[in-house]
């Protein structure tokens, strides 16, 4: 019988690592940056054409390699970070496995030019799919330039699971901004298709968030600063004002490594309990520093999961630094005895002399003999009814002799508005309901033969508005109520490039942009009916939604949009609505395709039976 075991051959060794190091063209991006921060640089510029799909170019001025580790470093493990097992627990630095450019060539066409300060001239080497095709000796500036085309070339496959070019330009520039942001010696440069997206000077770590994410955010940063035995913290969270449900900035970075660490987070929201809205989240941005020896970077392939010694009492630390922070920046609700704006108390003199004149105490007079009930009870006692005339003079009294009044339907101002309405809908189809009750702004009632209908006043807007934007969207037009003096928009890098790629959808839904450069646009007209509403509010929450579950599927994108516009737009739990308002949303209801659920599942409506009802009363 042959053996069935045998050694995998190096190409299909790497594409199988490659894997796990290089999932998408924003990994390809990130192990680059971080090989050039090692190297050194002060100046990084990452040039993409189509997502990443097509062309990923960084070049740096680092310090370069030589001929021999130009060629040596497309090798599996080879690393110029560690030499024994024990370098791994005193690491600072970004890459250090040597598995990143080996993954990368395994599924690329990769071209390296780089040169030495002590070098006349630099070395070029091209691979494709782990094979060396050429390398040659060329004049070159001191640094390092990397090309990687064609990503997932020779794996079809993998190649047609990528995202979007949109999806996949979000998530290059996740990465850059990651890297970018605890780098902040470090000039960089983004740019894809030609298009510069974002560049970076020189700056401070708060100036570094500003100018990544926008100068609105500048106003809500409260610094925190700790320096402990265990652990030393820098940075900024959020204020509670910029607390937000959804697409909330949140950084943590160790010893100049991004990480994700979601025990930690908690300690951060910890510290707003009571502050900010329950479901609400604030924006971070937290370096920590530990000593190498108490954390363990090696257990992930993207090492952006690191283990830490003693995490409890980290925990602790976090959420001491934020509350300090807090109180110190006199952010939390409290009272600052120390502020110069409170106006002095006058001093009083409490001395006692013979000048002062003495202090009596006060008098009171009453009368002994008064009784409150001894006048105003007789006239409760009279037998006739003229006490009580008198109250009532000038009110208008039921007509004929004093007894029960006839009675009235409570609902009679409302039925017969009502009823035109739901005549009106019934005859082109729509739904018959009974006099309506709303319950605690949140429920409308309705009794039905069969039973009591609860409908969901919300959910129901919701579904009935998702309807209709939807269709507009579709039918590609929408009513647009300019605005009298525009609003100004400003947004994130990732914000604009998804608000670029869904200006038209915004324009059938009623919204009219125009971009101003810079992540700013100019808001000149909105949708109709949007009264109460913050125009920028709005159109804010649509894009992050969108940012948030990128789709490429233009039926999807559509049904996002309407239903985040609904969402928007909706009544909100608590309305008050007048009897004619909850007719027509009943009737608006079931004349939708699907009435008893909102488009992403929630439950609208439910009926008690009357059998139900009647066994809850039969019970003794």
């Amino acid at each position: 019988m042959q053996d069935i075991i045998h050694l995998l051959p190096d190409s299909v060794a790497n594409q199988i690592a490659a894997g796990e190091v290089v999932q998408r063209p924003s990994s390809v991006v990130k192990e680059l940056m971080e090989n050039a921060i090692d190297a050194g640089a002060t100046k990084v510029q990452v040039l993409v054409n189509d997502g990443g799909r097509t062309l990923i170019q960084v070049i740096d001025n680092g310090v370069g390699m030589s001929e021999t580790d130009a060629r040596l470093a497309f090798e599996r493990h080879a690393t110029s970070k560690i030499r024994k097992a024990e370098d791994l627990f005193a690491l600072n630095t970004m890459g250090f496995r040597g598995e990143a450019l080996a993954s990368i060539v395994a599924v690329a066409q990769v071209e390296l030019i780089t040169r030495r300060a002590d070098d006349e001239l630099g070395t070029q080497i091209v691979f494709s799919g782990s094979e060396l095709q050429s390398q040659d000796v060329v004049a070159a500036p001191v640094g390092s330039n990397f090309k990687v085309k064609n990503l997932f070339f020779n794996i079809p496959a993998r190649r047609k699971f990528l995202k979007s070019t949109q999806t996949e330009l979000n998530n290059i520039v996740a990465e850059f901004e990651r890297v970018a942001l605890i780098n902040c010696d470090v000039e960089f440069l983004l740019m894809h298709n030609g298009v510069e997206i974002l560049q970076l000077p020189v700056s401070s770590f708060r100036q570094r968030i500003v100018n990544i994410f926008g100068k609105k955010i500048n106003t809500h940063l409260v610094e925190v600063s700790v320096d402990s035995t265990l652990i030393r913290i820098k940075g900024f969270v959020g204020a509670p004002e910029s607390a937000r449900k959804k697409g909330v900035l949140q950084y943590f970075f160790v010893n100049g490594r991004y990480m994700r660490h979601s025990y930690f987070a908690k300690a951060v929201q910890e510290a707003f309990v009571n502050i900010v809205p329950a479901g609400e989240q604030v924006p971070f941005f937290l370096c920590l520093n530990v000593e190498p020896s108490r954390i363990d970077v090696n257990i992930h392939p993207t090492k952006t999961e690191i283990k830490f010694e003693d995490e409890p009492s980290l925990w602790k630390i976090i959420l001491a630094a934020v509350r300090e922070s807090l109180g110190r920046f006199n952010v939390a609700p409290g009272l600052d005895f120390g502020s110069e704006d409170i106006p002095e108390i006058p001093t009083m003199d409490f001395s006692a002399g013979e000048e002062r004149a003495s202090v009596s105490a006060p008098k009171v007079t009453y009368d002994p003999t008064y009784n409150p009930f001894k006048k105003v009870a007789p006239e409760y006692r009279k037998t006739d009814n003229s006490y009580w005339e008198k109250l009532y003079e000038g009110v208008e009294k039921y007509p004929g002799d004093i007894q029960e009044p006839a009675k009235v339907n409570q609902f009679e101002e409302f039925v017969a508005p009502c009823n035109d309405t739901l005549n009106e809908l019934h005859s082109q189809g729509g739904f018959v309901a009974e006099p309506l009750v709303q319950y605690k702004g949140q429920y409308i009632l309705v009794a039905k033969d069969s039973g009591l209908m609860w409908i969901h006043q919300r959910r129901a807007h919701i579904r009935v508005l998702f309807e209709k934007y939807r269709k507009q969207l579709y039918d590609k037009r929408g009513a647009i109520q300019g605005l009298l003096f525009p609003e100004r928009v400003e947004l994130s890098v990732t914000e604009s490039l998804t608000l670029e790629t869904i200006m038209d959808e915004l324009s059938y839904l009623g919204f009219d942009i125009s971009s101003l450069g810079g992540g700013t646009f100019a808001l000149q007209g909105v949708p109709a009916g949007l009264d109460g509403l913050n125009p920028v509010t709005l159109l804010t929450e649509v894009v992050r939604s969108v940012l948030e579950q990128p789709t490429d599927a233009k039926e999807k994108l559509y049904e996002k949009l309407a239903l985040s516009m609904a969402k928007q737009m909706a009544v909100v739990v608590g309305q008050v609505l007048q009897h004619e308002e909850m007719c027509v949303l009943v009737n608006e209801l079931f004349a939708t395709e699907l009435p008893l659920h909102t488009p992403d599942g929630a439950l609208i409506v439910y009926t008690i039976s009357d059998s139900e009802i009647a066994r809850f009363f039969a019970k003794k």
